[in-house]
């Protein structure tokens, strides 16, 4: 009998384990062997995981959906994985389709895909594309930490904003206000609008949460800075987690208002496939005194189960509860006049401009 190690949460990452993906043939498990005990950096804690970046080469970049829940129908995602370690993050199962962990992987293991905006722009090019907002941002936040560095984001907005092509930005992330420069002028022509993501008010929770996220107060001032810049604003309050930050919806609406966000919206917490899982472990690691009545409510929530995918109930829930959570936001919007969200911007202005080498028009 071999004894496996347990799961020990590390510092700067949201999940505390790294499961096997659910299409591998094999399981893995930590054990000892002896060298341990020589992990520990002298007080008992893990060392900290580096992140690993690899290349994804993408042969197209529009992702298109027909789902009911969501107000577009395509999206461009220029990263796989998110260093921001949001324990709750429903993307985490996707990083299974390529052979690795939704927990610390999905956080340390990032794809970014190089040929971003070239891609983009083909796909505008062609001949018969209709216009429609496109989303980015709706797996993974399009502002990882190397954005920084690599700019993908900003070459994809550059590329919106030379065809006069709609766009809806969702994130956390205090980075996108690098790219008000590009923003504010199509935010003024009705191309582009920002949802900002506030969890929580609590600092100390959001760092637990959303370990690498920016903290509260920084995304409140990005609110301001967007909305100073003629940039429409939403601010999303999600996820709504029954038991833990749930009682925060009104304020985290009262002081979005404040910083100028001009409407809003929210999601209950989801949890499909290996993020329950996650998400549990995480409860009973950092919270174990409310753990298992987060859990009861959200099961509550969800017709007695953990989470149900149906559409139309995936984002809000049933039951009293959730009928509770849905009437508060209501309620609170109306009172701050915070409009529902919207991705419907002007589709008129697009015009592809001329490409190197095309004939110039004679009219």
């Amino acid at each position: 009998m071999i004894d496996t190690l347990p799961d020990r949460p590390r510092k700067g990452r949201g999940a505390v384990s790294n499961p096997t993906g659910r299409f591998e043939a094999h399981q893995r498990a930590a054990v000892d062997d002896g060298w341990a005990a020589d992990l520990d950096d002298g007080d008992g804690a893990l060392p900290p995981l580096a992140t690993v970046l690899s290349v994804d080469s993408a042969r197209t970049i529009i992702t298109r959906n027909d789902s009911p829940d969501i107000p577009f129908d395509r999206s461009i995602n220029p990263y796989r994985g998110c260093e921001h370690g949001c324990v709750y993050c429903f993307a985490r199962p996707s990083h299974a389709y390529l052979g690795l962990s939704p927990g610390l992987d999905f956080e340390t293991r990032l794809f970014y895909k190089p040929d971003a905006a070239k891609l983009l722009e083909a796909a505008l090019r062609r001949p018969g594309y209709k216009p429609a907002t496109l989303a980015i941002g709706t797996n993974t936040d399009p502002y990882q930490p190397v954005e920084r560095k690599l700019g993908l984001t900003r070459s994809l907005l550059q590329v919106l904003s030379d065809f006069g092509h709609p766009v809806g930005l969702v994130t956390k992330s205090v980075l996108v206000a690098r790219d008000l420069d590009i923003l504010a002028p199509m935010g003024r022509r009705k191309l582009a609008h920002l949802c900002l993501s506030v969890t929580t008010l609590d600092p100390g929770l959001a760092r637990q949460m959303e370990p690498r996220a920016a903290s509260p107060r920084r995304r409140l001032e990005t609110i301001r800075r967007a909305t100073d810049a003629g940039v429409p604003v939403a601010v999303l309050a999600s996820p709504m987690i029954p038991g833990l930050n749930d009682m925060e919806l009104e304020r985290i609406l009262e002081a979005a208002a404040a910083a100028g966000a001009e409407s809003a919206g929210y999601i209950l917490i989801r949890l499909p496939l290996e993020i329950a899982d996650l998400f549990e472990e995480w409860l009973r690691t950092h919270v174990p005194d409310r753990a298992e009545k987060v859990l009861n409510r959200i099961r509550r929530m969800r017709g007695g189960r953990i989470y149900q995918a149906a559409f139309g109930t995936r984002m809000r829930g049933t039951g009293t509860e959730a009928d509770l959570l849905s009437d508060r936001f209501d309620k609170a919007c109306r009172r701050l006049g915070l409009g529902p969200r919207s991705f419907a911007l002007d589709t008129t202005r697009f015009a592809p401009p001329p490409a190197k080498g095309d004939q110039l028009s004679l009219l």
